[in-house]
């Protein structure tokens, strides 16, 4: 069966993500091989301090790939990983689901800020802030290694280039997300469908079953 890879968010690892909340025990009890990579500088991977070898994130998750397609499951940067691997590379993926994006991947991301809280110099009043700067704390994570990531571009997802996306896509997005609304996403992608959730933030996202549900669902992997 076709196998499905996963894409954990930033400051966060695959184990976390898609480990402690039950998607791999999920993804085995229906016989689908889960591929759950750790982005540089996260997790089991590489911690490189230097900025400029973020550069290769992309390539290094399209190097895990199998050659045949998959399936793709991501989470916020994860998800942008996943949409930037096939806007290149449209013959890597059968269905994508899409979570914890949308608006936000056409706006300019507030690097330094996030930069900041992880030093200790955040607004302690920006909860979004705040947030990544409690998950760089969490054991087994590299401040150093997080702000070189966040402090390299990555590259831009703009009409044009999500427009090569061939596979269908679902994007999931909870109305409380910082991330959202999730229709400018939706309608960039030539083969998109949009799920929004009620009473849903982005940090909650990977744990919600009701995310958990429609991703199974989509790539034909629900119990």
């Amino acid at each position: 069966m076709t196998p499905v890879l996963l894409v954990h968010g930033f400051a966060t690892s695959a184990d976390r993500t898609w480990g402690d909340n039950g998607w791999l025990d999920l993804l085995r009890d229906v016989g689908r091989e889960p591929i759950a990579v750790d982005l540089l500088g996260h997790g089991q991977a590489d911690k490189p301090h230097d900025p400029a070898a973020y550069e290769q994130l992309e390539a290094l998750v399209a190097a895990l790939l199998p050659d045949e397609p998959v399936d793709a499951i991501g989470f916020s940067l994860g998800a942008r990983t996943i949409l930037t691997i096939a806007a290149d590379q449209p013959d890597r993926f059968n269905r994508i689901v899409a979570t914890g994006v949308g608006a936000n991947l056409f706006r300019d991301e507030p690097r330094d800020l996030i930069a900041k809280a992880i030093r200790g110099e955040g607004d302690t009043a920006n909860p979004v802030s705040q947030y990544f700067a409690g998950l760089a704390r969490q054991p087994g994570n590299d401040a150093e290694a997080l702000i070189a990531c966040m402090s390299c571009p990555r590259p831009r997802l703009d009409d044009g280039r999500l427009a090569k996306i061939a596979c269908p896509v679902l994007v999931v997005i909870g109305d409380k997300d910082f991330a959202g609304p999730g229709e400018p996403l939706a309608e960039a992608l030539p083969d998109a469908q949009l799920v929004t959730l009620s009473n849903l933030d982005h940090f909650a996202t990977p744990k919600d079953f009701r995310v958990l549900d429609a991703a199974l669902e989509f790539i034909g992997a629900a119990i």
